[in-house]
Parts: C-alpha cells; structure tokens; sequence
C-alpha cells in the first residue's frame, strides 16, 4: 500500500503505536499497578523495589499488551490475550518462589480477573448485538480489582483471625463494596456512551473518506492528508493522459440509458483502478472520456498501453474502440472554486493538448506529444512522427504512436535488471 495511503489508515484506524499504549494503560496494566501498590503498602518500598517482583508484574503487562495490539481485527483473541500476563508473572515467580506463589491470594485475583476480563470481552467480540451490556460489565469488573487488593490488604493487616466475613461485617468496608461497583457501573455507562459516539464518528469518517477517494482519489487524498499544501494552487510539470470511447454517442442513441449506464460503469471499474496502480494523481471521468494526470511521463506510457489492451479487450463486445492521447509539460493544479465549493482540477495549455492528440488518435490507438516523447526514458518505443491538425493550435502537432509492442518488451527487461 501506498505510504500515504497508511497515513490516512492509521488516521481513521490509529497507529500501532496507539494501539498498544490503548491496550496497555486501558487493559494489561490495570492489575499489575494495583498489585504494585498493595505489595509497596505490604512490604514497603525499600524492601519491594529491590526484589523483581515488581518489574516482572510490568514485563508481563507489556508482553500482554505487544500481543494483544497486534492481533487482527477479525481474530482478536481475547481471551487468550489477557491470560499471557498472570501466565508470565506465575512462570517466573512459581520457578523462584515455588508453591507458596498461590498462598498469596493477591496471586490467585491475578487469574480470576483476567479470566473474567478476557472472557467478557470474547463475548463481545462474538455477539456484538449485547456488546452494552458487556461492556458495563467489564468496567464493573475493573473497579473490582481496587475493591479486592482493598480486601486483600485489610485482611493481612489485622490480626489472626480475620477473615473476609470479618471485613464485610465494618460498615465503613460495606460502604466502600457498594460505591465502588456503582463508580464502576457508572464509568461503564459513561464508557458506552463514548464507544457509541467513537462508533458513530468512525462510520461517518469511513463514509466520508469514501465520498473523498471519489472527488480526490486515493493517492491524492493520502498525501494531502498528510500534507495540506498538495492542494495548493501551484506550477508543476505533468504528464496528461486523455481516452475517449470513438463512436460513443451514435452507439448510445438507440439503447436505454440503463444499459450505457451499465457499460460506462465497466468500463470506469476498469479504467479506474488500472491508473491508480501506475500511480495517477487525479483521476476523472466525464461520461465517456477519462482524464488522468501523472507525475512520470514513463507511468503516463505504461498505463496508456494496457489502458489500450484491456479497455480494448472491454469494448469490442460492443463494436466499440477507444483512443489514447499524452502530453507532457506545465499545469496549474489544486483547489479551484468558490469560498462555498471547490474541486481539485488541472488548468492549462498542456491539459487542452492532450485533448485535441487524443482526439486525433484512432481507435486503438495511442497517440503522444513530442514533449512527452522527450520526457520517456524509453523514448525509442514509439513510431514514426506525423502532424495532425488541432483545433486553437496555429501550427500542426508533432505527435507519435506509441509502439505498444516495443514499449512493453522494454519495460520487462528494465524491471528483470538486478538493482
């Protein structure tokens, strides 16, 4: 994929980057830094930041979430996700410490609210018609973890025997295990008011950038993504490839418009993507002829002639031939409009050129400026010179026929070169 094609990806989609620090600080790391902070309560801090443990608990969190941000959207993995933390964390500290790991009951909450997490959030991923109601339970589950390591730290500071009846039974402990579940049902209502308003802007973005592409095309529309000076009115050298269908309008007179509609849309879905992939940067289509503007003259050539191959192969079915025609030199393009709607155009001599060789190509054929033919690096490739007449032109053109043969034999010994 293009370069800036990524950047308008990673835009709408978010960056890998994003995606892990979202994953980290929204998932892997929400009990590793309550564990931290209770083991620092429980020991000390001159004592605990001695010992691994500490920096164990934030490996395994990041581990979790480099695995997590970087799986797929259509097999996320949750579940198995979200238990490579407390996996890696009991791996390391069971070799250490052996079985006296699992008599911490800090230990074993590592594993019931990932289990629980990971679960919840492959139910979601499986059944997005409840994904509400999960989603509040999996915030509710979050805020559990303060309450727990709260439990967890009550209980090994009293004095034996004191059990977790014991810690119930205060009424200030029965006061913080109801708020704290209401604070986590209220940030999972909250959490699914934003994904909601997330949802909708991400809807509207991917329709937007759709409606976009068509106005822009793609390439143009990532690079001025990336940078809003490409729309810029500004002076720059271009090669303008012009193809119009000969014969179109009396072979449309007599058919309903259903069917011309229907074969112009083949023969865009055609052309469209064949252009794009030689690197056009504005693409437009007016009824039956195509406009296409190219930073390389080479590029402008290579598609002209499988443009000449396949929109050839697409129409003869209906007895019909198109005609190609480049010209290479300077234009003004960006932004052209009013304050109230403005559209990307190219403007200038070299664009009505290009028009009045394509006009004089014949079916099937592919006709270049002499400019253009200077500008190839392969300019050997073309026939014989010949002057055609052009309408607002005082002098005859110089034009030549591209040699589609040579051309493309050239090409693949050029691309089979080592380096």
């Amino acid at each position: 994929m293009h370069q800036h094609a990524l950047t308008l990806e990673s835009r709408l989609g978010g960056t890998p980057r994003d995606r892990l620090w979202k994953e980290l600080f929204g998932n892997a790391l929400h009990f590793p830094l309550a564990n931290i902070l209770l083991e620092l309560l429980l020991r000390g801090v001159g004592v605990y930041l001695v010992k691994p443990d500490a920096y164990l608990l934030l490996f395994a969190g990041l581990a979790q979430a480099i695995w997590l941000s970087r799986r797929s959207a259509a097999r996320p993995w949750r579940l198995v996700g979200n238990l490579i933390g407390p996996t890696l964390y009991t791996a390391v500290e069971v070799a250490m410490d052996g079985p006296r790991f699992f008599a911490d009951a800090n230990h074993t909450a590592y594993w019931i609210f990932a289990l629980l997490i990971g679960v919840i959030q492959t139910l979601r991923f499986r059944n997005p018609r409840i994904q509400g109601p999960l989603l509040i339970a999996e915030q509710l589950v979050r805020s559990c973890i303060l309450l727990a390591m709260y439990a967890i730290f009550e209980i090994r500071t009293k004095p034996l025997p004191y059990s977790f009846s014991d810690f119930i039974a205060d009424p200030s402990h029965k006061f913080v295990s109801v708020i704290i579940p209401i604070l986590g049902l209220s940030l999972g209502l909250a959490e699914l008011s934003s994904q909601h308003y997330l949802n909708l802007l991400h809807e509207t973005a991917a329709q937007l950038r759709v409606y976009a592409e068509w106005l822009f095309g793609r390439d143009l529309l990532g690079r001025a993504i990336s940078d809003p000076t490409e729309l810029t009115l500004a002076r720059r050298t271009r090669t303008v490839l012009f193809m119009d269908i000969r014969g179109f309008t009396h072979w449309s007179e007599p058919r309903p418009p259903e069917a011309v509609v229907a074969m112009l849309n083949r023969y865009y879905a055609l052309a469209e993507p064949l252009l794009q992939s030689h690197g056009a940067i504005k693409v437009r289509f007016l009824a039956d002829e195509v406009l296409a503007v190219f930073a390389e003259a080479d590029a402008a050539a290579s598609a002209a002639s499988e443009l000449r191959e396949q929109i050839g192969a697409l129409l003869l079915g209906d007895g019909l031939r198109a005609g190609i025609g480049l010209n290479t030199g300077p234009v003004v393009e960006g932004l052209m409009g009013s304050s109230a709607m403005q559209a990307y155009d190219v403007i200038g001599d070299t664009v009505n050129t290009a028009k009045r060789i394509e006009g004089a190509a014949a079916g099937g054929e592919v006709l270049i400026a002499a400019a253009t033919r200077q500008a190839l690096n392969l300019a050997h490739t073309v026939g014989a010179a010949r002057e055609v007449a052009a309408k607002g032109k005082t002098e005859p053109l110089c034009v030549f026929p591209l040699d589609y043969l040579a051309f493309r034999a050239q090409r693949q010994r050029l691309k089979k070169r080592p380096g």
